[in-house]
């Protein structure tokens, strides 16, 4: 279900919030779907509970999941309309990373269809 790549320079917290991200939007995980604890995913991944909380937290903070005090956390409803400043900074960043891919010689063909290849599988066309 997770991947984590210990020799990876991206911390772990960080490919935990990415992990689930991609869980959720593939649609593997559902709206109001129950996360496991912190201390269950901490023993499955085998990190300290300290990083999955940050993980939690980061992803309750971003609008994927929320808590229910004394029943756990649980994976949000998407946001129907996006708040235009994050969504501004989302392009942003995208338009980054793709300027990297430019500098480091990938051709436009190939970042699009990874683009394409990424929105076929959340539509489930894949």
């Amino acid at each position: 279900m997770f991947q984590i790549d210990l020799k990876s320079r991206k911390a772990i917290y960080e490919q935990v919030v990415d992990n689930f991200k991609r869980l959720i939007v593939t649609g593997v995980l559902q709206k109001d779907e129950k996360v496991p604890s912190v201390r269950d995913m901490s023993k499955s991944l085998t990190v300290n509970p300290n990083t999955v909380q940050k993980a939690y937290r980061e992803l309750e903070n971003q609008g994927y999941i929320y808590t229910v005090l004394g029943q756990g956390s649980f994976i949000a409803e998407p946001p129907t309309e996006g708040d235009s400043k994050e969504i501004a900074a989302i392009y942003g960043r995208m338009k980054n990373d793709v300027q990297e891919l430019l500098f480091r010689k990938e051709p436009m063909e190939r970042i699009l269809a990874e683009i394409t290849k990424w929105s076929d599988m959340t539509n489930g066309s894949n």
